[in-house]
């Protein structure tokens, strides 16, 4: 689209006029208007947000009666351009004139890369349920982030946006969208038009599987099929978030970022990370990563030696690494060839990060200089350093087991450190999932 700045109206031809498409924009359904549509301001002061919900940052602020340059609609919301950037403001508070016109509908979607999986869900964390090929063509159902909710062989399905190509003037609903029919009997067509014929029909108070927006038609699965109903007749409301598990913990304090390891039970060396932060006071879900424990899984009283990893919250130390600073904002230490952590109980430098020669300051230590501290961050556990308590717990690169630290990908490891932030009081909880009311 052609960008047009705050105070200008809409007065530009685009090039496609699309009323209304759908794309992923904070979990709603978006709808993008052509640019023969005037947005005024209506309140004295309005704020632009960063996103899509009061959730988000302010970047800015509108006031009464100026024009806006609206790119899109998502939920209550309108995307504009701000001052050479995007913005969000509520639609509650923006008075639209004119008129948009919108296209047919032509979104193809198609595999471009040479083998694709199917997940189960939207993440490379889950269950792999099939693949598609390169040039396959996909029936895209909605967008989650960065994945495609597809139809895949009668089931549903995930494969990541990155490896799929959409050519078109539409693309699918966001997934947190709920359709209801709210005429007594609705016909469904066999097109997007009264020409069609009809193949059936809804009932009020019906929920629609909705797969696009042509015009003023809906396209839906219906039985097994494709159909269309007239959009007049179907009500579009955005779905409640569903509850984070950080939302019940009673523990956190001023911590405004998570990092949330859980196993399914004390015995298993496998995990699932998830990372959460606080923005405007609710919890968002940043990421979700399989991850791996000590070899012997969590630990109910952690000692030295045991291979297992502490239960417990804890606060985030010096981020390490082998390599120059991945761009973390915590205390970045790089690693020498002398770099050990000791693990002698009996030294008076017990869980400490120390320099060789030991010249017998400790009897043993830990080389850090090793791929599984090729990036990674110190967990604060055993900060009084009690003798035989344990030692060196870090969260680091692995994918096996440990001998007590936490573990996952590289790349997740790396996206983890440049998340954290040292300003927002970020804590790490490691829990069995059936004691996490503890927190």
């Amino acid at each position: 689209m052609k960008k047009l700045m705050v105070g200008m109206a809409l007065t530009a031809t685009l090039a496609t006029a699309v009323t209304p498409g759908f794309s992923s924009i904070g979990g709603n359904q978006e709808k993008a208007y052509a640019a023969t549509v005037t947005y005024k301001v209506t309140a004295s002061k309005l704020n632009v947000r960063s996103g899509a919900g009061t959730n988000y940052g302010i970047i800015g602020s509108v006031v009464k009666d100026q024009t806006l340059s609206v790119v899109s609609k998502s939920g209550s919301w309108y995307k504009i351009n701000y001052n050479g950037r995007t913005g969000y403001v509520s639609s509650d508070y923006v008075q639209s004139s004119g008129t948009a016109t919108s296209p047919a509908e032509s979104i193809t979607y198609t595999v471009t890369a040479s083998t694709l999986n199917v997940r189960s869900g939207a993440g490379t964390n889950y269950a792999s349920i099939g693949s598609v090929t390169k040039g396959q063509k996909l029936s895209v159902v909605s967008k989650s982030g960065s994945w495609y909710k597809i139809n895949y062989n009668g089931r549903t399905g995930y494969v990541s946006s990155d490896y799929v190509q959409s050519s078109g003037t539409t693309t699918p609903p966001a997934e947190n969208t709920t359709y209801t029919v709210t005429a007594s009997t609705l016909n469904v067509r066999s097109g997007a038009g009264t020409n069609y014929g009809s193949i059936g029909s809804v009932t009020k108070g019906q929920k629609l599987s909705v797969v696009s927006k042509s015009g003023s038609w809906y396209k839906i699965n219906y039985n097994g099929r494709t159909g269309y109903v007239s959009s007049d007749y179907v009500q579009a409301s955005a779905t409640a978030s569903p509850k984070l598990v950080v939302d019940s913990f009673k523990t956190l304090g001023n911590a405004q970022q998570v990092i949330l390891v859980t196993a399914d039970n004390y015995d298993t060396k496998s995990a699932k990370i998830q990372t959460f932060e606080k923005v405007d006071g609710k919890w968002k879900q940043v990421l979700t990563a399989n991850g791996v424990l000590g070899q012997k899984g969590f630990a109910l009283s952690k000692k030295e030696g045991d291979m297992e990893s502490p239960t417990g919250k804890y606060t985030i130390g010096t981020a390490f690494g082998r390599y120059a600073n991945p761009g973390t904002k915590l205390p970045y230490r790089k690693i020498t060839s002398n770099d050990v952590w000791v693990d002698d109980s009996k030294s008076s430098l017990y869980n400490t990060w120390q320099q060789k020669p030991a010249n017998g300051r400790w009897a043993s230590a830990e080389n850090m200089d090793i791929p599984a501290y090729d990036y990674g961050f110190v967990i604060n556990y055993n900060e009084s350093r009690t003798p035989g308590k344990g030692s060196a717990i870090f969260f680091h690169v692995g994918t096996n087991y440990t001998a007590g630290c936490t573990a996952t990908s590289k790349e997740q490891v790396v996206s983890i450190l440049k998340w954290l932030n040292p300003e927002k009081n970020p804590v790490i909880i490691q829990s069995p999932v059936n004691e996490l009311d503890k927190y």
